[in-house]
């Protein structure tokens, strides 16, 4: 079989660069195509006259430079081109712009938002102590003052965590990047499940990680598989979404987490455990965080339940970690500024909070009826008060096409694409965020073209 072979006998520099560089054009031309597989690196430098060494340093670069990604197991693909359906993309915001966005999983909009934000400025504004901090420097861990403040609402959540073991960062994603790039170093190994959090791909990326996906069913983590991982190669750090996956909604049963823990101990694994995508209290099961503390990492932050741009969340870890965490943070950033931590405590001191919380709560749970209204019939898998939906398409239909298909109807979703790990193929499958949809009306809208769309002559048959 003919395989692609590139001309590099012109180009200067490392023989690694050029593979890479050259790569990189053949994308650019046309001559590889998106999700089409790199040949086996063996037979690539056979073909070069070059060692297999610098034919694995080229794909690593060329990885690197975004171009293309591997697959444990499978191989180095080119990436896919899809920017509206793809981690990082942004909603649509443009005057005029009539398209429900329903790509993104954030908090339904609510006037209170915006109206407790306005009334934590004002009075910050005219406290001298909080003006005074805004202009200081903080401890990278963040102050004792800001640390009890989100301490006792944290407990008040239903996650009761003690003010020493929290360091602030600026939000989720930061505190999955801190806590991976603290612990691990490049080449380490992550396990997750086979479908997992994008961002959290992403992050093992940036630090140069190798994850593994765990298989998964409706009790969340395969320990069975997970324990045959760690006889053959243990991780050093397991990262999961326990009450809800992120994508499917799955919760991680109670006795498959005494299994995690046992597994942890066993072979001495860190956990990160991701609580963003918040629950009330009664919906969640035990964190992992009380099971294991010694080895847990927890994140939190405000962007499901106060509003997204504040950037702002908390990190907890057992007391060993946190000066070797604040060093890292310190390193980045030196500190979370202090003002918008002013602002989240401040908010969150105010019943204004209490209420806003309570009204998404049971918003979430009327918008969930609307799927089970609207999509009766459909695999459908997600939590009574969660804002997302996983929709498992029927035969022979696509999520790629239907997902350019609602594109061009106004309505956008995920495909299971950017949630995969490793190298099984992503199962055809929709993420549904219903969070996202300015108000119920615009949701009846999106959902009534998502079922005409399902309904309609099937996209394209699975290739076999």
């Amino acid at each position: 079989m003919t395989i692609w072979v590139p001309s590099i006998e012109h180009m200067t520099g490392p023989r690694y660069r050029a593979i890479a560089q050259a790569i990189g054009d053949a994308i650019a031309r046309g001559g590889l195509a998106p999700g089409e597989k790199l040949p086996p690196q063996r037979r690539l430098a056979d073909a070069l006259g070059v060692t297999v060494g610098t034919v694995t340093r080229g794909y690593a670069e060329a990885e690197h430079r975004g171009w293309v990604s591997a697959r444990v197991g499978s191989g180095t693909y080119v990436k896919e081109r899809r920017p509206s359906h793809v981690f990082g993309s942004q909603p649509s915001t443009q005057a005029g712009d009539d398209t429900i966005d329903l790509s993104l999983s954030l908090p339904p909009p609510h006037l209170l938002r915006e109206q407790a934000l306005s009334a934590a400025l004002t009075t910050l504004s005219t406290s001298a102590d909080a003006l005074r901090r805004s202009v200081a420097y903080s401890s990278s861990q963040g102050s004792d003052h800001h640390r009890a403040a989100l301490s006792q609402w944290l407990t008040q959540l239903g996650m009761a965590l003690d003010a020493e073991e929290l360091l602030i960062t600026q939000g989720g994603q930061h505190g999955i990047s801190l806590a991976i790039g603290t612990l691990l170093r490049p080449g380490e190994l992550i396990a997750a499940d086979a479908l997992t959090y994008p961002g959290a791909i992403s992050a093992a990326q940036q630090a140069h990680l190798k994850m593994v996906a765990i298989p998964f069913d409706q009790e969340g983590m395969c320990m069975e598989t997970l324990a045959a991982q760690c006889a053959r190669q243990p991780p050093r750090l397991i990262y999961l979404t326990p009450d809800q996956n992120n994508p499917t909604g799955i919760c991680l049963s109670e006795a498959r987490r005494e299994q995690l823990v046992a597994l942890a101990r066993r072979y001495d694994i860190w956990l990160l455990e991701d609580g963003v995508q918040y629950l009330p209290v009664e919906q969640r099961g035990t964190p992992l965080y009380r099971l294991a503390p010694e080895r847990t990492l927890f994140v939190f932050s405000t962007a499901k339940v106060l509003a997204g741009g504040l950037r702002m969340g908390v990190l907890r870890a057992p007391p060993a970690l946190l000066e070797r965490l604040a060093a890292a943070l310190r390193a980045q950033s030196w500190m979370v500024p202090p003002l918008m931590v002013d602002v989240v405590c401040h908010w969150v001191s105010q019943s204004a909070s209490h209420e806003l919380l309570t009204w998404q709560t049971q918003e979430l749970a009327a918008r969930q009826q609307l799927v089970t209204d609207h999509l009766a019939g459909y695999s459908l898998s997600r939590r009574p008060n969660g804002s997302n939906v996983w929709l498992t398409l029927p035969d022979g239909v696509r999520a790629l096409e239907l997902c350019e298909r609602l594109n061009q109807q106004g309505v956008k979703v995920t495909s299971a694409e950017p949630f995969c790990v490793g190298s099984a193929p992503a199962p055809q499958a929709v993420r549904i965020c219903i969070g996202a949809a300015v108000d119920q009306a615009a949701l009846t809208r999106a959902l009534s073209i998502v079922r005409a769309s399902l309904e309609q002559t099937p996209l394209a048959t699975a290739t076999v």
